[in-house]
């Protein structure tokens, strides 16, 4: 043998061996971790963005189980993201657009403006960490963004959460004030 068709062999034992790597239909994938559903939600809603949310979610998602076998719950946190997002889509863009200094919201990539989507929407989630979703962000821009949209994502939703960070202080420090009655 060759040493192409010891790799070949090496690859296909693996495979044999490996119970996860075969899946049917009573395996279907599931996301496991927070960056998988992200992921997930990524996926949905890049996919409803190019049927121009003409598709509802439900049949994408009955789609992606059928094609991929994925499983994919309506309690899911990909569930609720994806639908967060789509339902919230333009009240997000309106939240973002002050932040795109000398960009249009329109020029930004299909990708880049759907990433800034979902991590605004999280970022309004009450039990949300900023580090955390600024740094899930990246990671989606890294991986299906073009290239250095990382960068760009970073520093717009920096400025969103410094500005967000700006209101809650100044809504405590509104609060604190004593009220004094109109006279």
């Amino acid at each position: 043998m060759n040493e192409k068709n010891i790799i070949d062999q090496n690859i296909v034992d693996e495979r044999d061996n490996d119970q996860d790597f075969v899946l049917g239909e009573e395996h279907p994938l599931k996301a496991e971790s927070r960056r998988d559903e992200r992921f997930v939600a990524f996926h949905l809603i890049y996919a409803l963005d190019r049927f121009d949310y003409t598709v509802s979610l439900d049949d994408l998602i009955q789609d992606f189980k059928d094609g991929f076998n994925l499983d994919v719950d309506a309690e899911s946190f990909a569930y609720q993201l994806a639908h967060g997002v789509v339902e919230q889509r333009d009240l997000l863009d309106e939240g973002i657009k002050p932040f795109l200094k000398n960009w249009k919201l329109e020029r930004l990539g299909c990708c880049t403006r759907l990433i800034l989507r979902m991590a605004l929407w999280e970022l309004r989630q009450p039990d949300a960490i900023v580090s955390i979703v600024i740094n899930e962000a990246v990671e989606l821009a890294k991986a299906f963004a073009e290239k250095d949209s990382y960068k760009f994502i970073n520093g717009i939703l920096d400025e969103i959460c410094k500005t967000i960070e700006k209101k809650a202080e100044n809504k405590i420090e509104d609060e604190d004030e004593p009220k004094t009655p109109l006279a």
